[in-house]
């Protein structure tokens, strides 16, 4: 074993893991394009994009190369009374690429962080108003990061069981689909009529990531927001994994016709590079913390709020994002997708199987129902690994993300894999 590795059992807590039964963590030493490699010399094709951030592949020289230059020239700057020109070119072109009513960006750290931000925001615009409302909507299953504010509003299961007592209430509804629509619809009015206190809506829009990669369509979302914000309930797209190409379109908001007031987003933010974390809302959210009463100031703030590098980095990998052989590399990913979908549509080992934009998930058939601590996982990630690639399913769900950058003929070796494992079950 290695020195590195037995510095790591010694001194490192890793995330999302079960301590007593973890397995030896892999050394990853380098990282280039769709790829690590490991200490053993190991060629590990990362079709997770290492946890849903890295857009564009590991080490891109050219976010590399922008972010060297930031580095010699700012390398970070308090943000309160204080800007910067990184800072304020990602955020005016953030704008130009989010649903037209968005209006401001905030800058925090990561996509908890945003989300708590928005839920904030949400809340400071009716205490600013005078108007008491506190309680919001969510989906059933939803996940929205690891803050309290984020836990709150996320399903009340394992990820934050030992916290539930210090959670506040969430009225929780199910996924629209054609079957339930009508029925939400009236019973979001009938709540509406009768109560007072709902302050907002947040959702994953069309994806839910760590329910197993749920998904949905757009028009139902569509009339859940309408019903709301008629009735004056600010709605939040938590877009921290969905946005930047992920399910086909630049933001998972633009296959909707209602847009959301505030919008969450991280991970694929920075491509991989950097902690970032932004907020955006519309213009009269703003406006509600605009006036001469100080105590109506939003008193939210982070020491790292628009750090240049991680400023530079967003903006290196928007430059990619805006070229036409990124969106060529997403449709093509798309497509491969939904070709395997439909081949494998009622596969014996197979409970389900959907994709959106480059997402794709297979919900395996086990003796136990699908859910986060099936013991499919395990056996699963390992299957893999000793394929050279790298997955973490959730539970007994395998999904693909991967990097744009990957090929036609990787995803498909891929797929060839995952059909030799479905084959074995």
């Amino acid at each position: 074993m290695s020195s590195i590795i037995n510095k790591d059992q010694q001194h490192v807590w890793h995330p999302f893991t079960h301590l007593k039964s973890a397995e030896t963590p892999v050394h990853i030493v380098k990282g280039e394009g769709a790829y690590f490699y490991d200490a053993e010399g190991n060629k590990l094709l990362d079709v997770i994009s290492s946890w849903w951030v890295n857009l564009h592949g590991h080490c891109h020289p050219y976010i590399s190369q922008k972010i060297s230059e930031q580095l010699h020239t700012l390398e970070h700057a308090i943000f309160s009374s204080f800007t910067h020109e990184p800072a304020v070119t990602l955020a005016e072109r953030l704008i130009g690429h989010l649903p037209e009513n968005q209006s401001k960006i905030f800058y925090s750290d990561n996509g908890s962080t945003a989300v708590e931000v928005g839920l904030k925001m949400v809340l400071q615009y009716w205490h600013n108003k005078g108007i008491q409302k506190k309680k919001f909507i969510a989906f059933e299953n939803a996940y929205h990061g690891d803050t309290f504010g984020g836990m709150s509003v996320g399903a009340r299961n394992v990820f934050n069981n030992a916290f539930e007592n210090l959670l506040f209430d969430v009225i929780h509804i199910p996924l629209p689909d054609e079957g339930n629509i009508e029925q939400l619809k009236d019973t979001l009015q009938t709540w509406f009529t009768n109560h007072n206190d709902i302050a907002g809506f947040i959702f994953e829009p069309l994806v839910q990531g760590a329910a197993g990669m749920l998904m949905y369509e757009a028009k139902y979302l569509d009339d859940l927001i309408a019903i709301c914000q008629n009735n004056k309930i600010i709605c939040i797209a938590d877009e921290v994994m969905t946005g930047f190409g992920r399910t086909g379109n630049f933001f998972a908001s633009d296959y909707l016709t209602q847009q959301p007031d505030i919008i969450c987003l991280s991970k694929g933010l920075t491509g991989g590079f950097m902690p970032l974390g932004v907020t955006s809302c519309a213009k009269f959210i703003y406006d509600a913390c605009v006036c001469d009463d100080k105590t109506k100031t939003f008193f939210h703030g982070h020491s790292y709020t628009a750090n240049p590098t991680a400023c530079s980095a967003a903006l290196a990998s928007l430059d990619l994002m805006e070229k036409e052989e990124t969106w060529q590399q997403i449709k093509l990913i798309s497509e491969l997708h939904n070709e395997f979908v439909k081949k494998h549509i009622g596969h014996k080992s197979l409970s389900d199987i959907r994709s959106k934009g480059t997402i794709i998930a297979l919900e395996i058939k086990t003796e136990e129902h699908t859910h986060y601590l099936n013991r499919a996982s395990e056996s699963m990630a390992s299957y893999f690994l000793k394929h050279g690639i790298i997955v973490r399913p959730l539970g007994n769900v395998l999904y693909l993300i991967p990097p744009y950058c990957i090929t036609e003929s990787e995803l498909k070796s891929v797929y060839t894999t995952i059909e030799d494992f479905l084959n074995q079950l």
